[in-house]
């Protein structure tokens, strides 16, 4: 077990394993400047990886974190990839655009790190799915398993790493009414709770049909993080409307991370799911400060793992079976 906790620094981790970053290709979704995924690429970046592709929406706002990559890592190669992971076309262009690159031979670590959260208005994907679990869960779901030979490319100890949240703890997949009744049902929290939940079963069911591959899956949580996009549009006093929901959900109380940690502290479990060493042998768990930790009991559950398969094959139109 690693030394890291809730104090490590994300340049911490990198400096501890260098020569699991040296020479590698890495591919990060949602590396908005100053977010979570922008500061994951940009202290990988000072470790002489062969490559960083940065997924995201908004050239615009990746722009800056492209040059920050440049300054602190020369020689670094930098693709950017346009995609939208709640419209199911732009996530295949994507994966058609990295699959037809040559200079993309494998990828050696995927980092699922785009999210949004707390909707307040009940809002639906191009596709008609909710969008949390659309931007959180589903549109990763696709674009991993359609660029899945590029992982399996990078041979035994290749990793995916889904970003989840204590958010996981609001609730379960609503397996049999994911998108709330069509709203009715429908409040911002919950909505984030499945999607969360949705992050650690993805990672045990990647981990169990890759297993003979030597790949890894695992989720981990970053903490709380005032200062990304994600939390930053949601004032202090909405998150005490969780403790109830929460109850209403699970039965059981929800607790709010606190203190909350700078970028460069979130970026540290992040990092150390995709290179401790020490995680190689523990497919599909839940990491938080940099250890592993146990999640509620739903979000391990193998059974509920492959049900999230099924149904997200049936969200994106497509099955995956290998």
């Amino acid at each position: 077990m690693s030394p890291f906790n809730f104090h490590t620094t994300g340049e911490e981790v990198v400096s501890a394993w260098p020569e699991h970053i040296k020479g590698r290709t890495f591919l990060i979704t949602g590396p908005s400047n100053k977010s979570l995924a922008a500061g994951a690429a940009i202290d990988l970046a000072k470790k002489a990886p062969e490559h960083i592709i940065l997924v995201g929406r908004n050239k615009a706002k990746i722009d800056p974190v492209v040059e920050q990559i440049r300054s602190v890592g020369a020689g670094v190669q930098v693709t950017f990839v346009q995609c939208d992971l709640s419209d199911h076309d732009s996530v295949r262009k994507a994966a058609d655009e990295i699959n037809a690159n040559g200079a993309i031979q494998k990828i050696d670590v995927v980092i699922n790190c785009a999210g949004v959260m707390n909707i307040h208005d009940y809002t639906l994907d191009k596709q008609g799915i909710e969008m949390t679990f659309s931007a959180c869960h589903v549109g990763h779901f696709l674009l991993t398993n359609l660029i899945l030979p590029k992982v399996l490319a990078a041979g035994k100890g290749a990793r995916i790493i889904n970003v989840t949240s204590v958010g996981h703890t609001i609730g379960p997949v609503r397996f049999d009414d994911p998108n709330f009744s069509a709203g009715a049902a429908y409040d911002p929290w919950s909505a984030y709770g499945q999607a969360k939940t949705a992050n650690i079963l993805y990672s045990v069911e990647l981990s169990r049909r890759l297993a003979d591959r030597g790949v890894v899956s695992n989720a981990p949580h970053p903490g709380g993080i005032a200062e990304t996009g994600l939390v930053r549009d949601t004032e202090m006093h909405e998150f005490d409307a969780i403790g109830p929901i929460a109850v209403r959900n699970t039965g059981r109380e929800f607790r709010l991370d606190h203190p909350f940690k700078t970028i460069d502290g979130g970026v540290s479990s992040i990092l150390a799911a995709a290179l401790d060493p020490g995680f190689a042998d523990k497919p599909g768990i839940y990491i938080r400060d940099c250890q592993p930790q146990t999640p509620y009991e739903y979000a391990a559950d193998p059974e509920a793992a492959k049900r999230l398969w099924a149904l997200s094959e049936q969200l994106v139109g497509q099955k995956f079976d290998f």
